[in-house]
């Protein structure tokens, strides 16, 4: 087990590729622990690398509505209309606190992200 920083791309995609094989070992085993210290390295080097996009709101409703097998129509009750709901989706209005909060509660989206459309 030779587990060291990552310092390029290259290395990181090798070092995914190794904790990928190593994922499913079991636990208290030597293959276990680099998989854990490779996690470490991954994660220091994807947090200084590669930056991670805030999800959109409204995609996010629309990406949990299709989890939750909702349509548009099934949104109006958090909405309050039909109207607004496409108004939304079409990016002609904002979400309301409203809105915001009738949301959170029908398809519990945090509201860190539902705040973003504000």
């Amino acid at each position: 087990m030779q587990v060291r920083i990552i310092k390029n791309d290259g290395e990181y995609h090798e070092a995914l590729k190794r904790f990928q094989s190593l994922f499913l070992a079991e636990k208290g085993t030597q293959e276990s622990d680099e998989a854990d210290l490779l996690a470490l390295v991954i994660e220091k080097y994807e947090s200084e690398n590669h930056e991670i996009e805030e999800p959109d709101p409204i995609e996010y409703i629309k990406y949990k509505m299709k989890k939750m097998g909702l349509k548009p129509k099934d949104l109006v009750p958090a909405f309050g209309s039909f109207s607004r709901v496409s108004e939304v989706f079409a990016g002609k209005r904002k979400l309301t606190v409203k809105m915001i909060k009738n949301i959170h509660r029908m398809m519990l989206i945090p509201y860190d992200i539902l705040l973003r459309n504000v």
